[in-house]
């Protein structure tokens, strides 16, 4: 076989597994499948943790914390459907081939995938919890007098949806779910602060920080900064849902892909901002990390909005997983040479799901992962990689405005946390001086 008939076979063979794996089978997307694919895989479980993360942060720096990550993730986001198409005739279809193109073939997979990972296979654990969590707060609200069933049990009945939807081959196959996801935390979000709002300011409510020592306060504050992190984790699959979008030179999906981010972040602020500042109005530092196990009555609706959940949180996890199965499936054809078929797919996805499903079960500390894979990891794909990335391939003119904006970006949290951070140290000292 001589060269060029090599490489037309290798060619052959390298667009036959690109039609087979999950992110680049399918380019038929719309502008409002970016749209709900990005409220889904956005406001998603961190939002029920927003009054415990005001309840750790405090009015100010809480207040503060959510405008500037809205405003900051909101411009990092954009940076991304940016430099997906930066280079002509070449899209970016993964976090990880930015990454290897501002960084280096090595560097950047380096850089990107381990955070990525943690970001996506953490958010499924997650949720893998919440969904457990729901379901059992469900079945508590509608049957009280029932026997008590383990949180294990229903993070089970949980996972067998996914073990199901785990094997729709791609994203445009999951448009139905990640649609009824959308829907499904815009209305729980609703009903969490309205019925908030109706239960009324609670009794001897207080909004002083929760713990008693400056070294508890700390640890509270940047958990809460983790938990706000956590809630703005959409970036770490923005690419990859771009990829679904076609392009041409004329029509880039640049444009389709940007009209569903600016639709997507409203639908966060509606759903956000709400239910953090009114959630913890009403309850103070008592709020629970899950804000409907708070409110109690009336009954009905409480019920209904812990469903709605299970919902969302079944297309959330989709969503975060898919790049995940991309991954493993990526690895498996072309490094290990695998045949791409179904029996393949079967195995490697029926094994995550089970992975992430023992791993909930294991350790089902909702608030606790939350603050942790937010701080860990979250933090960085979201808020400074995108920046640093962009610095990298443009090389904007040292202190020209694009210099400055993306050195603020990129400084701005952490200098946030900082500040906040040493006036809630003299906040708690004075406090303890004075007895």
């Amino acid at each position: 076989m001589g060269q060029s008939e090599k490489s037309q076979v290798d060619i052959e063979r390298q667009k036959q597994i690109d039609d087979w794996l999950p992110i680049t089978s399918s380019r038929n997307a719309k502008w409002w499948y970016s749209a709900f694919h990005n409220v889904t895989a956005m406001v998603g479980a961190g939002i029920l943790s927003l009054p415990y993360a005001m309840a750790e942060l405090g009015w100010g720096p809480g207040v503060t914390a959510l405008i500037l990550s809205w405003i900051i993730t909101l411009y990092t986001l954009w940076q991304m459907v940016e430099m997906h198409e930066m280079v002509p005739g070449k899209r970016f279809d993964r976090y990880h081939e930015l990454g290897q193109h501002a960084f280096g073939p090595k560097l950047g997979l380096w850089i990107v995938v381990p955070q990525q990972l943690v970001v996506e296979v953490g958010v499924n654990i997650v949720y893998m919890v919440t969904g457990g969590k729901s379901l059992k707060k469900f079945h508590d609200t509608v049957c009280p007098s029932c026997k008590p069933i383990k949180t294990t049990f229903f993070i089970m009945i949980f996972a067998s949806a996914e073990f199901v939807l785990s094997h729709l081959p791609n994203f445009d196959s999951i448009t139905g779910v990640s649609l009824a996801a959308a829907v499904m935390s815009l209305s729980y979000s609703t009903i969490a602060w309205a019925a908030s709002l109706n239960k009324g300011v609670q009794p001897n409510v207080d909004y002083s920080y929760k713990a008693s020592t400056t070294t508890g306060a700390v640890f509270n504050f940047f958990s809460g900064l983790g938990d706000v992190a956590f809630a703005y984790a959409g970036h770490n699959v923005v690419l990859e849902i771009q990829a679904t979008i076609p392009s041409t030179p004329e029509k880039p999906s640049k444009g389709p892909m940007w009209i569903g981010c600016v639709v997507a972040y409203i639908v966060v602020a509606l759903c956000y901002f709400p239910v953090a500042l009114i959630g913890y109005w009403i309850f103070g530092n008592s709020i629970d990390d899950n804000i409907l196990i708070s409110l109690e009555k009336p009954a009905w609706l409480i019920a209904m909005a812990n469903l709605f959940v299970v919902v969302h949180v079944i297309g959330s996890y989709q969503i975060f997983s898919m790049p995940v199965f991309d991954m493993i499936e990526t690895f498996l054809v072309k490094k290990l040479n695998f045949t791409p078929c179904y029996r393949l797919r079967f195995i490697t996805r029926n094994v995550y799901v089970a992975f992430t499903m023992i791993i909930g079960m294991a350790v089902p500390f909702f608030g606790g992962l939350l603050g942790f894979f937010g701080g860990f990891a979250f933090a960085p794909t979201t808020y400074y990689l995108p920046c640093i990335m962009w610095l990298a391939i443009y090389k904007p003119k040292r202190f020209s405005l694009s210099w400055c904006i993306n050195w603020y970006h990129f400084s701005s949290p952490l200098e946030i946390s900082m500040v906040a951070t040493k006036i809630s140290y003299k906040i708690l000292i004075h406090y303890d001086i004075s007895g």
